[in-house]
């Protein structure tokens, strides 16, 4: 889901970079931890939905407000900067913006395609494609000494215009699989992600010294709301998940795996440079699977939520296990 950690998490190991802000190796280390907790903890919910799904019955109505706290909590810690970072490179974010929302769409039906999913899973995986960038993809840049103003910025767009993107690219790459209600889908989004994020940033304004002192928790509070998320979702799709878990997973990890590689491609032939080049990695690949989750069960099925779920642990483990390799290699 919007994972391993979310913006919060993600602004606060930005500001404390020890390159920028002479922190030194405490915020190193704080990012380290959140990054290696999140995954467990989004584990251990979607094992407990697993093996106790009749005790979630009924849940799923809340996704969507849960969703909403998330998404607040991004708004929250956004701060002018972000939106100076935005004006200062737009051709660097433009073309991360572009990259992601074509590769990993193309990639979500490419997958689909290819391995020939039933329709509900074929929805599900094209649905995460079209999502915008998660907010984990700012850590992982931020360990993997990529450029970590380039990749907030790109998250903070992809987010932003996620209303009039993401419906109609699930309506032209997954019309031919279920029905899609587009318009139904742009409200929900208002809804669960700008109205929430918009919310977020006039609080700071209006309350900024407050926000300050509460900005160390919400990290915990939004891991702590995702792995609700994943309870939720997982559990109403558990007996799907013992009959196609192997399929779906093998979908999620090429999914995954092409949008990291080839969003590092697009940002060696932008000329980005290596830390722009990680950077575009992992805002490509790693993607709002919470929002993902939300819509898929909301206009399609539990099962459809099935990829989004799979996706929200892996692309976690896979983001900070590249970002290891990528740190030891230098710039």
């Amino acid at each position: 889901m919007r994972h391993a950690s979310h913006q919060a998490l993600s602004r606060t190991v930005r500001t404390e970079q020890p390159a920028r802000t002479g922190h030194g190796a405490g915020g190193d280390r704080s990012a380290r931890r959140a990054v290696t907790v999140f995954p467990i903890l989004v584990l251990a919910a979607g094992a407990l939905g697993l093996l106790l799904p009749g005790s979630f019955d009924g849940w799923g109505e809340a996704v969507p407000y849960l969703l909403g706290v998330v998404m607040f909590c991004m708004g929250i810690t956004m701060t002018p900067e972000d939106f100076r970072g935005v004006a200062r490179r737009p051709w660097a974010v433009a073309l991360g913006l572009v990259a992601h929302y074509v590769i990993m769409p193309g990639l979500g039906w490419a997958v689909a395609h290819l391995l020939q999913l039933p329709p509900q899973l074929a929805a599900g995986v094209i649905l995460v494609g079209c999502a915008p960038s998660g907010t984990a993809s700012n850590v992982v840049t931020y360990l993997a000494r990529g450029d970590v103003a380039l990749s907030v910025s790109v998250a903070t767009v992809s987010t932003l215009v996620a209303p009039l993107v993401t419906p109609p690219l699930t309506l032209l790459l997954a019309g031919s699989y279920l029905p899609v209600d587009a318009g139904s889908m742009v409200a929900d989004i208002l809804k669960t992600v700008l109205l929430p994020v918009l919310a977020g940033l006039v609080v700071r304004l209006l309350a900024g010294r407050y926000v300050q002192r509460a900005l160390p928790v919400l990290p915990w509070l939004s891991a702590l709301t995702i792995a609700v998320i994943v309870i939720v979702v997982v559990a109403g799709s558990a007996d799907a998940i013992r009959s196609a878990a192997g399929l779906v997973f093998l979908a999620v990890v090429l999914h995954n795996g092409l949008g990291l590689l080839l969003g590092y491609g697009a940002g060696r032939l932008g000329r980005l440079g290596e830390p722009g080049s990680r950077a575009m990695a992992f805002e490509v690949g790693m993607q709002n699977s919470g929002l993902a989750a939300s819509l898929a069960t909301a206009h399609f099925s539990p099962l459809a939520a099935l990829p989004a779920a799979v996706f929200s642990v892996w692309h976690n483990v896979s983001g900070a296990l590249a970002a290891a390799w990528l740190s030891r290699r230098g710039r």
